[in-house]
This record gives structure tokens, sequence and C-alpha cells, in this order.
């Protein structure tokens, strides 16, 4: 009976979903392809201009307008729906970005920088400086001394500070609002144009300056500049730089820190593409995708700074995936609700029907009970450990077979905390690795994790099937969810260091405790954000990194993933 009703129902939503698609298409104002409106705010007008110029260079029969245009039309644009636009993350009230569709395509961010010499490097790298001793040192012209920046007085730290700012209202705003005054005291402040700054900071192992990242960074090898270090900050004011501010070794960790969060706010600031909706124009989603690729280019030109690559794909996911239609034409609501009617009175019945053979079974059957309704949490008792494998500390397995390759995947442990793995990068086959080594990026919509290799050898095979239907991972991790086969090299040593099932069981207790221990600092941190992942009693949620944002994700790799290493 319930098959017939499902196959039933299957064919109305077909029929349903064929009608529904004729009108869309019949009923919905036709979008000129070959056209499209562009409104910007006047601060980024020059670089939605150089974009909208190097494309209509790969694009001539294109026709595009820009028009500049201040919040309170901006806001009248949007309401209208029309056009594509770009802003920046700052905007009068008369712009709300709650309301409407925007992504995210550069930043504007603003840093402090040093003199590669300077004589208290190691000190600052440890400690950092805090918004109050920049406050001091700004409100204090006569006293700007190291002493007074780094909050003491010993007589070596009395050497004065050289301050350089750049001449840019972006950048003195920025640094006003960090240090929580409106307008800065620039007596004893040098104020010049970018070269000279940076020179001076080369040349003075007393400077410090203040600047857009793109303005001391190497384009050509993405790098700081000669000379030139960032100017740790300690956010927290704790006195020190802990791990949650550990980004400033080098311009990767840093830009990936700024997208993460673990970078003032105030000091990074967003350029957004927004439109009333999500685009559905192809010429505008072609432009858009166009931009999160070689169009990042222009705006390091421009005086910005580019995506990292993880949040370039973010973005790149956001505008690519199907659209969603939420209202259905005013022609068709009549057939909708014939439909749902049917739908919902054959469903109905189904569930009777189901109820009465469920009684009857249920009598027959004495002393059976009602089946608990499975909870979504992860205590560590759910995990699947099968017999007969070897596992690493990694949170991998590996499998020896009867042809001497070994297969290797991850374990169902670090599976259950990932939640649905959305997307993977492998490695190439023919390449050797190391035990330790990183042999899988799992991505979760552009938060990722690093996995290291159980074994040495060199990689034979790798499961194509997973680049095609990543579920795989999730549903069958010690099965169908394989990540390689591998010749090992290497495979009696290591075997000593790998558990088996029960040993295997035993250590998952206390990687259960130590998960539970990293989300007790992370409640501390991110409070609002994990009350999404605890159960009543704090049992944790299946899946529970799902919806954290990816500056956990990061912390997890570094302080859970990587020790075990």
């Amino acid at each position: 009976m319930k098959t017939r009703i499902f196959l039933f129902i299957g064919i109305l939503l077909i029929n349903y979903s064929n009608v529904i698609s004729k009108e869309l298409i019949s009923n919905n104002i036709p979008v000129k392809k070959d056209n499209i409106t562009i409104f910007t705010s006047p601060d980024l007008y020059p670089l939605t201009a150089k974009w909208v110029n190097e494309y209509k260079k790969i694009n001539p029969a294109l026709e595009m307008e820009v028009i500049k245009s201040e919040d309170k039309d901006i806001a009248g644009i949007l309401k209208n729906g029309t056009g594509i636009g770009f802003i920046t993350d700052e905007p009068s009230g008369a712009v709300n970005l709650l309301t409407a569709w925007n992504m995210v395509v550069g930043r504007d961010v603003i840093v402090p920088v040093m003199n590669a010499a300077n004589p208290f490097r190691d000190e600052i790298y440890k400690t950092g400086v805090t918004t109050a001793g920049l406050a001091r040192i700004f409100d204090t012209p006569e006293k700007q001394n190291w002493g007074m920046l780094l909050g003491n007085s010993k007589n070596s730290h009395e050497l004065p500070i050289h301050i350089y700012v750049i001449n840019d209202p972006m950048v003195i705003s920025g640094l006003g609002n960090f240090v929580n005054t409106k307008k800065l005291k620039f007596e004893g402040i040098k104020v010049n144009n970018e070269k000279e700054m940076i020179s001076a900071i080369q040349n003075d192992p007393n400077a410090i300056g203040f600047c857009k990242l793109v303005q001391v960074v190497n384009l050509n090898n993405q790098s700081i500049a000669d000379n030139i270090q960032l100017v740790p900050i300690d956010r927290n004011g704790n006195g020190k730089i802990d791990y949650m501010e550990a980004i400033y070794n080098n311009f990767q960790d840093f830009s990936r820190g700024v997208w993460i969060g673990k970078y003032p706010k105030v000091l990074s600031g967003k350029i957004y593409s927004i439109s009333k909706a999500k685009p559905k124009n192809e010429a505008e989603l072609a432009f858009l995708n166009w931009i999160l690729s070689d169009g990042q280019q222009i705006l390091s030109a421009s005086g910005y700074s580019d995506l990292v690559l993880s949040e370039r794909q973010t973005q790149l996911d956001k505008i690519n995936e199907p659209a969603n239609y939420t209202n259905a034409p005013a022609s068709s609501l009549s057939l909708i609700l014939i439909i749902l009617l049917i739908l919902f009175t054959l469903l109905a019945a189904g569930f009777i029907m189901d109820k009465l053979v469920e009684r009857r079974r249920e009598r027959r059957l004495s002393g059976n009970k009602t089946a608990a309704r499975i909870q979504p949490v992860f205590d560590g008792k759910t995990t699947t450990i099968p017999k007969g494998i070897y596992f690493d500390n990694t949170h991998t397995w590996a499998f020896m077979k009867k042809d001497g390759k070994v297969k290797i995947g991850i374990d169902d442990f670090l599976l259950h905390i990932t939640g649905p793995i959305t997307r993977i990068e492998l490695k190439n086959t023919g390449d050797k690795i190391k035990k330790g080594d990183h042999i899988i990026t799992l991505i979760q919509k552009g938060k990722q994790l690093n996995i290291y290799s159980p074994v040495t050898g060199t990689i034979t095979t790798q499961n194509k099937n997973l680049l095609i239907d990543t579920t795989l991972l999730n549903n069958s991790p010690f099965t169908d969810g394989w990540i390689y086969t591998v010749e090992p090299t290497n495979w009696s040593l290591e075997l000593q260091f790998l558990y088996m099932a029960e040993k295997y069981t035993d250590w998952l207790k206390t990687e259960y405790s130590r998960l539970k221990d990293f989300f007790s600092i992370v409640v501390r941190i991110h409070a609002p954000a994990f009350a999404m992942v605890l159960q009543d009693g704090g049992i944790l949620r299946d899946g529970i990194l799902a919806e954290l944002d990816p500056e956990v994700w990061e912390d997890f790799q570094t302080k859970f993933i990587d020790i075990s290493k």
C-alpha cells in the first residue's frame, strides 16, 4: 500500500515540476543576458571600473554600465532589485547587509609593521602590543617610547618610537577606531607617502608604521617586504601571543588568520558584492566568477587584499549552488493548492494504515518495546570499530591486503566530529608519502582539515569515487570510503605504533575526553556559537564542527589533530 501511495506521489510531483518549470519560464520577465548594470559606492568606484574594463577586454560584446551611488541610492536600487553592486562593510544605516544577498570579494586590511631588527622584536613576538598600549603612545606624544607601548618602564625600553602612518583616510580612520579615539593626535607622527614610509621602516630599527597590508607585500612571491615584519596584536590583552593569536610568522598564515577571524575586525574591512537576491543572470554570474578568480589580481593593484584560496572557493560555492525558487507564479497557485491537498490526503491515509499495521504487529509480538528514537549525539560509544584493521593516532586506519599493498582511510570517530564532508583534495598516484605526512584535505563549505598518513610508502591507487561522491567517507569509512592503496616501505616497523581494535577502543576513551577538553576551551572563547553543538547535560552533538566557524576548525587542526602526529 505504501509503495503505491509513494509511486503515485512521485508521478504527481514530476508532473507538477514540469508545469511549474514551464510557467517559470513563460511568466518571468526575460533578462538580457548580454547586459550588466553595476552600482558601486564612491570609494570603490576606481576598483569597480578597473574590474569592468579588464572584463570587457575578454568580453567585448558585453554591455556593462557602472553607476556611482551613495548609500541611500544603493538602498533604493536594492529595493527595486536592479543589477549587482559593490560596497564596503561600513555602509550607513541605509544599506542593510542582513536583508540583501551578499558575498565577500576582497578585503582592506590595516597592519602595524616594524623593522625586522627592532631591539625588542623577540619580546614583541611573545607579548604582542595591545590597544591600550597603542592608545598610550598616541595620547602622549611627549612619551612615545617602547616602554609606553609595551607597558613597562625598564630603562632599555625608554628608546624612542618613530611612528609612521600612511596618509590614507581609510588607514587613519581604522586606526582611530582601533585605539578608541575619533581623532588621532598627530604630534610627532611622520605621515609620508607609501614609498618613503616603507623605506623609513626598513632603515630605522625603532620605527613602527601603520599602512595597508598590500603596501608591504611582495606580490611576486606573496611575502612581506624585506627587513619588515608584522607587529603581533594581543587581542585578548592577556600579555602574551597565545595559539589563538599566533598568525604573524608569514604572509600565508596571516592571510588565513584574517579570514577565520583571528585578527581584529576593526582593522580588516570587507568588500562585498550585493544584490536584492542571488543573481540569476548568466552574464552577472560569469562576471562574479571571474572576480573571484582572475579578477583577484586587480585587488592588489588597487590597494586591496585578495582572498585566500579557501575563502575564494567558499564564495564560488555560494554563487554556483543551484538557485531555489521560493515563490511560484501566481497563475500556478490553484494547482499548487490542489496538489498539496492530494498529497496531504494520501500521506494521512498512509500514516493511518501504518498505525493499524503497527498495532497488529504489537499484538502478535508480545514483549517488544517501541524502539527508542536515535538521538543525534556523539558520546564516543557510537563509533564503528571493525576488527582486523590497524588504527593510527592521526585518526586514520590501515589494512594490508593479500597482495601486500596497504589500504588506508579515515576513522569513524573523526567523521562523527566533522559531519558531512562536501569536498576533498587528494594526492596523486605515484606520490611518495611518509608516516605523518599530509595525505588528504577534508573540506566542508570552505572550512578544512588536513589529515596525516598512518604509513610510509608510495600511493598506487586513489579512490576516485570520493571525488564524485564524498558521502562515501561519512557513510562507509571502512569500505567504500577508503582513500588510497599504498605500496608500504616500512610496514613491519610502523606496525608497532598502530592499534588493533581493543587497544584502539581504550585509546578512543582518552580521545573523547581530550575532545571535550578542547570544546571546554572553545566554549569560553566562542560561547554563542558553541550552544548549537551541545545537547542537554553537556553531551556533544554528532557532527559538532559542521556549523562552527572556520576559526574553530583552525583551532581543532592545531590543538587536536596536529599534536597527535
